[in-house]
């Protein structure tokens, strides 16, 4: 039996080579206008931005640079990284540094547990849902500096709610605390005031990430014999993991930087001060504009690393 050799593909035609690199130019052309077009829209934008945040980043590390002092009108030195090596060997920013970080490893830490009971339990059915819903945004849009003042007075020592209820009412303690005097009850009440006020954002944004697991996988799961306990942990905590981390970006930022919780709810004191209060004090209470300007520059280096690992972790996942 003679075996039939296979069929070569006929080469394109000249006029066929010719009317493919003819559209193959055009579709090239019109990605490019598409492109210019793009860059068109965006322009705008782009300038806003850069007029916005890059310039004042830029003259923010230039003055770091320099012995500049806040309305003096001497003549400004270049002193390179010398205010960088005095901030990074002054124990006040290291101890500022390391209650920060302490600060921000608790409340985002308490504001990620709750946060996700409170969206659990709103993105079930129940009746009064809506209602809920919106009470729960009350305490993240109120301004931080009407809260901070509104718990100062809460923790007062003479006429604060809080010892009233603790001593009078639930008589836990025998005598009342002045909370925002000590060094950890202070800090302690400043954590507390921050996830009472920044929860409910954590918790709209898990909500969101809920609202998007079809409920198919629940019910196939159900029918399985899978518990609530194996749904939490096999399919929702996997699938709103995006979210999590994006809620985890925000908070972690917003809570490394904080500064008018601290500065409002115990009057700067040392005992609370964040880098942004050390920042704050440097620039303006020894009018060092240049010290200054380098603690400013050191928080946005250290903001921007861990929203690199933040986003790589996110890429990492999304892969």
């Amino acid at each position: 039996m003679s075996v039939q050799p296979e069929a070569l593909p006929l080469a394109p035609s000249p006029s066929r080579r010719r009317r493919q690199g003819r559209f193959a130019a055009s579709e090239s052309a019109y990605e490019r206008r598409r492109e210019r077009f793009a860059w068109m829209l965006v322009a705008p934008s782009v300038l806003i931005v850069a007029l916005v945040a890059f310039y004042p980043l830029y003259e923010t590390f230039r003055l770091s640079l320099t012995n500049a002092r806040l309305g003096s009108t001497n003549t400004v030195g270049y002193l390179g990284l010398q205010n960088y090596r005095t901030i990074l060997s002054d124990s006040d920013f290291i101890d500022a540094l390391r209650r920060t970080v302490f600060f921000t490893i608790s409340s985002v830490g308490i504001e990620l547990v709750a946060g996700m009971i409170i969206a659990l339990v709103i993105n079930s059915n129940f009746r009064g849902r809506t209602a809920m819903r919106t009470s729960m945004l009350v305490p993240w849009a109120i301004p931080t500096v009407v809260s901070a003042l509104m718990w100062q007075w809460m923790f007062h020592d003479i006429f604060g709610i809080i010892n009233d209820v603790l001593v009078n009412k639930l008589h836990i303690i025998d005598e009342k605390i002045a909370w925002l005097a000590g060094s950890n009850t202070a800090f302690a009440a400043m954590v507390a005031v921050d996830v009472w006020k920044t929860t409910p954002f954590m918790a709209l944004l898990l909500l969101a990430g809920l609202q998007i697991i079809p409920t198919d996988v629940y019910e196939a799961s159900t029918v399985d014999g899978a518990s609530r306990a194996q749904q939490f942990w096999q399919i929702t905590l996997p699938l709103v993991r995006p979210a999590l981390l994006v809620a985890l970006i925000f908070r972690t930022m917003d809570a490394f930087r904080i500064f008018d919780l601290p500065y409002v709810l115990t009057g700067a004191s040392p005992q609370t001060q964040t880098v942004a209060v050390y920042a704050r004090d440097v620039l303006v209470g020894f009018q060092r504009l240049g010290r200054g300007s380098a603690a400013a520059v050191i928080i946005f280096l250290l903001i921007a690393f861990m929203v690199f690992l933040y986003t790589r972790l996110l890429n990492f996942e999304e892969e």
